[in-house]
């Protein structure tokens, strides 16, 4: 399909009250067709997604430990996980200590997902990921793992309020950009 073509597509899904705020650009090589264009998405004429920018907004995350001392990241544990931490560790953990072991493991796993998904994102094709997004469901979309797929479900006028509303406890676990998506259509609600 032809940007153009993709880009109204895509428009054409977006909520209404970001319709004009969120934009779909493309930048492409005349003269040098086997150079790929860039494209990105801004957000009220400022580019926000655009991983090979290095003045981005969002953070990006380069190592594991970045991710594990950020203190804007809020683990939820919940007491399955304790029990299976003091399982495996026969009981001869004080509580507290539990609570700080649990949250680290996956804490960790949090990063090798974060860290993965940012990975595909950067090597990721714009224009095949808009083109999955059109044929799949908007549920599949905001279950993925895929950033970017996420992305364009949640500024898609088919995630309703009320589907919104409940993901906040999914998106703390989400990538910041991701946040920062949900946060603005959020404000929209």
């Amino acid at each position: 399909m032809a940007w153009s073509k993709l880009k109204q597509n895509l428009e054409s899904f977006l909520c209404p009250a970001l319709y004009g705020r969120v934009e779909y650009r493309a930048t492409s090589y005349r003269y040098l067709p086997d150079k790929a264009g860039l494209c990105y998405i801004a957000v009220d004429k400022k580019n926000v997604l655009n991983m090979s920018d290095t003045t981005n907004l969002i953070r990006w995350y380069q190592t594991e430990l970045e991710i594990k001392n950020d203190s804007d990241i809020q683990i939820p544990i919940n007491n399955e996980e304790i029990e299976a931490v003091r399982k495996d560790t026969k009981g001869i953990v004080p509580e507290d200590r539990l609570k700080v072991i649990v949250r680290s493991r996956k804490k960790s796993e949090y990063a090798k997902e974060l860290l993965s998904a940012q990975s595909s994102l950067s090597k990721s094709n714009f224009i095949v990921i808009a083109n999955k997004f059109l044929s799949i469901s908007i549920e599949e979309s905001i279950e993925s793992n895929n950033i970017l797929l996420n992305i364009l479900a949640l500024v898609d006028r088919r995630a309703g309020k009320k589907r919104i509303l409940n993901m906040s406890e999914k998106m703390k676990l989400k990538h910041p950009i991701v946040q920062y998506f949900y946060e603005l259509r959020l404000s929209t609600l």
